[in-house]
C-alpha cells in the first residue's frame, strides 16, 4: 500500500474510532447531530434533500433541497466532506445516449448544496458511484448499458475529463433480467488498488486494477469472480477487517460471503445465505447491503418482504448466520445506510416515500424502530456524515 493511501486509511479509521468512543463515553466533543442527504426521483418532485439526524433520538429533520438535477439517485461524499456527487439516472444527456454525474459544493454552515458542474458517464442509466480515497476520481456504474467509467475531480470539486471507460459484454440465464450486462455498483478496496463492479446481467463481480494517479482501470488476473447462475449480484460491502466481502444478490434474495486476497485482488466464495423467512411466499428482490462498523453484523434490504434481513458474522471465518428481519415500515426499501457511529440504520422506502430510522443493538444487531420517519419523494439513497 502506498504511504499516502495507507495514511488516509489510518486517519479515517482513527477518526471513526474516536467518534464512536466519544459517543459511548458521553464526551462533550461528541457531535449530537449528523448531516443527512437523500437522493430521490418521483415525477418532477425528486432532488437531493438535506437535513440533520439527531443522535440522541434518531429523528431526521429536513432543512432544504437541491432540485436542479434530474433523477439524482445514488450519492457519494468527497473525503474532505466539502463536496457531494450524485449520479443522474437517465438514459439521455444532451445529445448523448448517456447518464451523468453532478458535482455539488456543501455549505459548511448550513449543509446546503450548490451545483458545480456535470459530466456524462458514457453509458445509460448510471445507478451507483464512489469517490476514491485520494479525492481525485469518481467511479460510476452504468446499469442500463452495462459499463463503468472514471471521471477526474479538480481541486475545486468540479468534474473533469473521463479517464477510463470499460464496456461489459455477455449475458446470463434469466431471460427477463440478464439478456445483457447491467453494471449495478462499483467499489474500491481499502488500499485503493482494485475496483470491483458487480454486474447483475453477467452474474459476475468484475475486478479491475485501479490507478488513482492516472484514473485508469485495467482488467485484473483473475478478471472476475462468478456468482451462482441467475443470482444477479447487485451491491458489495467489505468487512472492516478487509478479510471478507459480502454481495447481495438481487434475483435470488441472498447474500454471498467471500474471502478477499488483498494482494491479488481476488475473491473466493465461502457460502451463500438466504435473505428471506422460510415461510415467505411472495415476490421479492434484494437491494442494499451494509456491514456494521463492529464487523459483527451484516444487513440487507428485501423489497417485497419490505424488511431488513439481519445476519450475524463469524469474524473468524466470515460466514453468515441469519438473525431475523425488521420491517422497514414502508414499501420497497431500495436503499438504506448506517450512520458513521453505527448507532442508527436509516431505511429509504422508495414506493411509500419515507425514510425511517432504527436504533441498532450493538450486542445483538437487532433493529428497533425509533418512532421517527420523514417524508421524501421517491427516496433512492440516504447517507449521513458528521457536520463540520
Amino acid at each position: 500500500m502506498r504511504a499516502s493511501v495507507r495514511q488516509a486509511v489510518v486517519i479515517a479509521a482513527v477518526a471513526a474510532a474516536c467518534l464512536l468512543m466519544a459517543l459511548e463515553s458521553g464526551c462533550s466533543a461528541a457531535p449530537d447531530r449528523l448531516r443527512v442527504y437523500i437522493g430521490g426521483r418521483a415525477r418532477n418532485k425528486g432532488g437531493i434533500a438535506h437535513g440533520r439526524l439527531d443522535l440522541s433520538t434518531g429523528q431526521v429533520t429536513l432543512t432544504g433541497k437541491a432540485t436542479d438535477v434530474p433523477n439524482p439517485s445514488f450519492l457519494a461524499f468527497h473525503p474532505n466532506r466539502r463536496f457531494l456527487y450524485a449520479v443522474n439516472e437517465v438514459s439521455k444527456w444532451g445529445n448523448q445516449r448517456s447518464g451523468a454525474v453532478s458535482a455539488f459544493a456543501i455549505d459548511a454552515e448550513t449543509g446546503g448544496l450548490t451545483l458545480l458542474n456535470q459530466a456524462p458517464t458514457g453509458g445509460r442509466g448510471p445507478c451507483h458511484l464512489v469517490v476514491d480515497p485520494t479525492g481525485r476520481n469518481v467511479l460510476a456504474a452504468n446499469y442500463g448499458s452495462g459499463s463503468a467509467c472514471v471521471l477526474r475531480i479538480g481541486p475545486d470539486g468540479r468534474l473533469g475529463e473521463q479517464t477510463a471507460f470499460v464496456q461489459h459484454e455477455g449475458h446470463s440465464v434469466n431471460p427477463q433480467r440478464q439478456k445483457g450486462p447491467h453494471a449495478h455498483a462499483v467499489n474500491l478496496d481499502a488500499a485503493n488498488r482494485f475496483a470491483f463492479v458487480t454486474d447483475l446481467g453477467l452474474d459476475q463481480v468484475l475486478i479491475y486494477r485501479f490507478d488513482p494517479a492516472a484514473g485508469t482501470l485495467a482488467a485484473n488476473d483473475p478478471p472476475f469472480v462468478a456468482a451462482q447462475p441467475g443470482a444477479g449480484p447487485r451491491h458489495l460491502a467489505f468487512h472492516p477487517s478487509g478479510k471478507y466481502a459480502y454481495v447481495v444478490n438481487e434475483l435470488t434474495s441472498s447474500v454471498t460471503a467471500m474471502a478477499y486476497d488483498a494482494d491479488a485482488g481476488r475473491f473466493t466464495p465461502i457460502h451463500t445465505a438466504g435473505g428471506l423467512p422460510k415461510d415467505f411466499e411472495g415476490k421479492n428482490t434484494a437491494a442494499e447491503i451494509e456491514v456494521h462498523p463492529s464487523g459483527k453484523f451484516v444487513y440487507a434490504s428485501m423489497r417485497g418482504l419490505d424488511a431488513i434481513a439481519v445476519f450475524a458474522v463469524d469474524v473468524t471465518t466470515g460466514r453468515l448466520t441469519p438473525a431475523g428481519h425488521q420491517s422497514t415500515q414502508g414499501e420497497r426499501p431500495r436503499h438504506f445506510s448506517l450512520d458513521p457511529t453505527g448507532t442508527y440504520l436509516l431505511a429509504a422506502n422508495q414506493a411509500s416515500g419515507t425514510v425511517v430510522t432504527f436504533r441498532i443493538d450493538a450486542k445483538a444487531g437487532k433493529l428497533t424502530p425509533t418512532g421517527h420517519s420523514v417524508e421524501v419523494a421517491g427516496p433512492l439513497c440516504v447517507l449521513a456524515l458528521p457536520a463540520e
